[in-house]
């Protein structure tokens, strides 16, 4: 015999406890698969058939579904009315009956093929236990141990089930090694070969409005709110917030106390990690100049059109304008929705200064060498000299 069903009895029970699943979970994966099996060895893979198993004894038990007819011409899928009654009795032709048989032994082709429908049903009835429990904690923070680091990839244990974290998800200037626990916001499920693999972030903008959230109770009753983010992980964050309390400042309430707030935030996504905390305004210009902070803003322009917006500044503030590489425009936009062009105010000026300098009579120019300086001096005197006489 090459499929022991009395070992295989047993397995059900160690495997339900193995992979944490119901034991009739997994008897009825087991079942399936014997079916898949039967109709290999003993009928047709059209047919529909029904096994059952005894866990106690190991005793396997098959019921193929018939139909009733009067003349049988393919015994896989039809029985005669008089055989029909044989099992109910009220049988007609035209009805369906299941036929049972009593199953001993499998053959080896059909073994194999049972062990390999057991393996994937396996598989996927342990994602669906997953997908049940952590289904309702996608979108939130969940607390991991790091597993492995293996390349780009950190995969992380997060209880029954296995979180993978991309580099893409990941804070660029933090370290990670097996061991370590960390604070991950559940992004998705992604189904592989090695089962269920729940995706998880750490740099993503909801991972730093999931720690707000923990901070600033104000936020649960609505009180604040966080209306965008735009973020560059392990760098810096600009975060626009706004209240719907007349007279709560959102700012202060983010930062808290002596900046403990936002401080207990930096503390869990890195300290060098910088957060930038601006006030929300549904007035386009008002929010660009929120948005750049800490910049002093001269002069907005919006072109609604094509979402963009021009900003002056004065001429020291515009480095910081900008940021360093770039980056504090970059973030402004992503957080306003705006295509920022920074100028400065002072270029104008300076342009309208050089046309002033035009303008005016162009001064001597310097004389550098020792005989052009002689030759000069001697022409004054003469100068000089002819005026004298003439006036005499």
């Amino acid at each position: 015999m090459e499929l022991d069903m009395k070992q295989l009895a047993l397995a059900v029970r160690a495997i339900a406890e193995e992979k944490n699943l119901p034991e009739e979970t997994v008897q009825e994966v087991v079942e399936q698969a014997l079916a898949a099996a039967y109709r290999r060895d003993y009928g047709d893979r059209e047919q529909e058939v029904r096994i059952t198993m005894n866990l106690s004894s190991g005793e396997v038990n098959a019921f193929i579904t018939k139909e009733v007819v009067k003349e049988v011409t393919d015994p896989h899928f039809e029985i005669g009315l008089a055989a029909a009654q044989l099992v109910r009795k009220n049988a007609k032709v035209g009805e369906t009956v299941e036929v049972h048989e009593k199953v001993t032994d499998f053959g080896r082709v059909a073994a194999q093929t049972a062990k390999q429908v057991i393996l994937q049903r396996l598989r996927e009835a342990e994602r669906e236990i997953v997908l049940a429990e952590y289904e309702d904690k996608i979108g939130t923070l969940i607390n991991g141990i790091v597993s492995r680091v293996e390349g780009n990839i950190v995969r992380v244990e997060l209880g029954k089930a296995q979180g993978i974290m991309p580099k893409s998800e990941q804070i660029q200037t933090e370290h990670y090694y097996p061991g370590q626990r960390l604070k991950v916001f559940l992004k998705d499920v992604e189904r592989g070969f090695r089962g269920p693999q729940l995706v998880v972030s750490r740099g993503n903008n909801q991972f730093v409005e999931w720690l707000f959230k923990a901070e600033v109770p104000e936020m649960e009753n609505g009180a604040v709110e966080i209306k965008n983010i735009a973020r560059e992980a392990g760098v810096r964050s600009k975060i626009a917030v706004s209240s719907t309390v007349p007279g709560v400042d959102p700012v202060g309430t983010f930062v808290g106390g002596h900046g403990t707030r936002v401080n207990a935030v930096m503390g869990e996504i890195g300290e060098q990690e910088k957060i930038d905390i601006v006030v929300w305004n549904e007035d386009p210009a008002t929010y660009i100049t929120n948005a750049l902070s800490p910049t002093k803003v001269t002069k907005v322009t919006i072109d609604d059109k094509n979402q963009k917006a021009t900003v002056m500044v004065p001429e020291d503030q515009l480095s910081i304008a900008i940021g360093k590489s770039g980056q504090n425009v970059r973030l402004a936009s992503k957080l306003t929705g705006y295509e920022i062009d920074i100028v400065s105010e002072q270029e104008p000026r300076a342009e309208a200064k050089a046309e002033e300098v035009d303008a005016q009579p162009k001064a001597a120019p310097k004389l550098k060498k020792k005989e052009q300086l002689e030759s000069s001096l001697l022409e004054a005197i003469e100068e000089h000299g002819t005026e004298s006489n003439d006036e005499k």
